[in-house]
């Protein structure tokens, strides 16, 4: 998939020695630039213990897709935006989650909420698909009106509609949380009082930590893309996988980067990078030189549907990828957010686009076209399943995951996984 570049501008860090406790987040993320750097000038990389076979009617076959939606994407916290989007008191965000339409605002005492997008009285989507600021959500419909909080504070020719009690018919609420400048969300309203989402950190299972050290919080949001894939499995195979990456991005970046990957995990997220001469750079300086882009560097992926990637655009730039089922099991799409680590000027803006479409380009016209072709191909049959590698651990982590929730009957057997997780994990 995607691999990272690194900004030449200087960029803002966390303390890396002094203000750190022991075994914080920072030291560990130094911990893993050192291994890092010795992999890299060594040549060498961690390798899983054996091949892992996948079948192939993972990616095909509509009941186990249907577990898959019902089981991990309407159990686990979704992220469904980024605090940069939502900047200021009574900002909102509204788009369309699997066929959820979710609504969420910031209301003017700053505190995030999501709703259902849908309209106490008859059901109409109150607030269209987009970004805005807005201190009344109005009905197109009958002009019911609702304040960010999710009140309903006004309803049209109240006097001749009837008495009820208004404050028993506001928007539905969903779960939201915002955790290192992202927002995680479910996307099943808890109607009974049952739980319908798993709390984001006992998900996170302390990744939120290493997150922080992105700062995607103090970055300003630059835009949106989103293309179709295949499959969203596979699809996320690809943002997992170096392995590729000098084959078939030949003619873009490819032939910057090897087929190596060093992997690191917390729970089903992971953080994967590539010993090579970026690492190799860094042997034998001074580590108070190192800067957040450097320490930070790789793609990081939260589980089950986002990755992370970095680039140079004028500047330090974030492609935040979130991967979300389609209508069908051979059928997804990605969106691409970008977040800028600054405050971009009209040039730099101008490189932002081109960087825009150009990683365009990359995941349509490489990616998923290889994807969408390999899609086809599993619907032949002829291959039973797939193999992925001892150098392909990511890949393999990620269909583990995939396969014990699928198998977790109870919303209780989904959350007692993550109980057994491990927090932190590195080769």
């Amino acid at each position: 998939m995607n691999a990272p570049t690194e900004s030449s501008s200087t960029e803002r860090r966390s303390s890396a020695t002094g203000a750190a406790s022991p075994n914080s987040s920072m030291d560990q993320l130094l911990e893993q630039t050192r291994r890092n750097i010795t992999h890299s000038v060594a040549g060498t990389v961690p390798l899983d213990d054996a091949i892992v076979r996948v079948p192939a009617t993972n990616y095909t076959d509509p009941v186990r897709w249907q577990l898959e939606i019902d089981r991990i994407f309407r159990r686990l916290p979704l992220v469904l935006g980024f605090s940069a989007e939502l900047p200021t008191p009574n900002s909102y965000k509204a788009s369309e989650v699997m066929g959820t339409p979710v609504l969420l605002t910031r209301g003017e005492d700053g505190v995030l909420r999501s709703f259902v997008n849908m309209c106490s009285h008859r059901g109409a989507i109150v607030a269209e698909a987009g970004h805005g600021t807005a201190r009344r959500f109005s009905c197109p419909y009958h002009a019911w009106t609702y304040d960010p909080k999710g009140d309903l504070v006004g309803i049209l020719d109240k006097a001749n509609f009837g008495e009820f009690d208004w404050s028993c018919h506001g928007l539905t609420p969903l779960p939201v949380w915002e955790r290192a400048g992202i927002i995680f969300g479910g996307i099943t309203p808890a109607l009974t009082g049952e739980q319908t989402c798993l709390d984001v950190d006992l998900t996170l299972a302390g990744y939120d930590q290493f997150l922080e050290h992105l700062s995607l919080d103090t970055c300003t949001y630059v835009g949106q893309q989103s293309v179709d894939g295949p499959n969203w499995k596979l699809a996320y195979d690809g943002y997992l996988d170096f392995y590729h990456l000098p084959i078939l991005h030949k003619n873009t970046f490819g032939s910057d980067y090897n087929n190596k990957t060093i992997n690191d995990a917390w729970g089903p997220h992971q953080r994967n990078v590539q010993p090579d001469a970026r690492f190799a750079s860094l042997h034998g300086t001074a580590e108070e030189t190192w800067t957040a882009a450097r320490i930070t560097t790789g793609i990081w992926t939260i589980f089950p549907h986002v990755s992370i990637a970095s680039f140079e655009a004028g500047g330090r730039l974030f492609m935040i990828s979130q991967l979300l089922p389609g209508p069908t099991p051979g059928t997804s799409v990605t969106t691409q957010f970008f977040l800028a680590a600054f405050d971009p000027t009209d040039e730099q803006r101008e490189l932002i686009t081109q960087r825009m479409e150009f990683l365009l380009h990359v995941v349509r016209d490489e990616d998923y076209a290889t994807g969408l072709g390999i899609q086809r191909a599993l619907m032949t049959g002829a291959k039973k399943e797939f193999l992925f590698g001892r150098n392909e651990g990511p890949c393999q982590r990620f269909h583990g995951w995939v396969e014990n929730l699928v198998a977790a009957e109870t919303m209780a057997d989904t959350a007692s996984l993550f109980d057994a997780a491990v927090e932190f994990h590195h080769p």
